[in-house]
């Protein structure tokens, strides 16, 4: 009898809690969560070329001006990079510039993964300790930034690039930068 006390009301207060929170959650899109860089400059760092790869640069901040694009933080080992690798290309092939932060990779595990699946990098940083990657907030792979053309951080996806998000956010926004 004195447990039932204790577990009614708290069965009450749970019920209560998971209604009122419920349309929070469901808005939540997490494949775009805000980043304390969201319009803020990117951030400094220089990562050299990725071995093995033809004609591929590093990567650094000066790097990111001049015109909008993504950064793409991809690995050969990571799957769902994979996934989205063919839109990574479509958003080259549309002409913008997109940078790529391979992130705790070997060089030649990276350039065999490019080599079978296309190179659509402008220029790609060699990132085997992470350490360009946390500068940029990253949590895991994929991750993709999208830059206006003075180098700030207009938006940020975490995880893989759908058709949708790259149809009703990338390009829109990437349209729009370079007016």
């Amino acid at each position: 009898m004195t447990r039932s006390i204790f577990v009614i009301p708290a069965s009450i207060f749970l019920a209560l809690a998971l209604l009122l929170a419920a349309p929070f959650v469901l808005e939540l899109n997490p494949s775009s969560l805000p980043t304390a860089l969201q319009n803020k400059p990117a951030p400094q760092f220089k990562l050299p070329p990725v071995n093995g790869v033809p004609e591929t640069l590093g990567l650094s901040t000066a790097d990111l001006f001049g015109q909008p694009g993504i950064v793409n933080i991809f690995a050969s080992w990571c799957l769902p990079c994979l996934t989205e690798h063919p839109l990574i290309t479509r958003v080259a092939d549309e002409g913008y510039a997109v940078y790529g932060i391979d992130y705790r990779d070997e060089d030649e595990h990276a350039s065999r993964w490019l080599e079978r699946h296309g190179n659509p990098y402008t220029r790609i940083g060699a990132d085997p300790d992470a350490r360009g990657s946390i500068e940029w907030g990253v949590t895991g792979v994929p991750e993709t930034f999208i830059l206006d053309g003075n180098a700030n951080i207009r938006y940020k996806i975490v995880g893989p690039m759908t058709v949708a998000i790259l149809e009703q956010e990338v390009l829109p926004l990437l349209r729009e930068f370079s007016k």
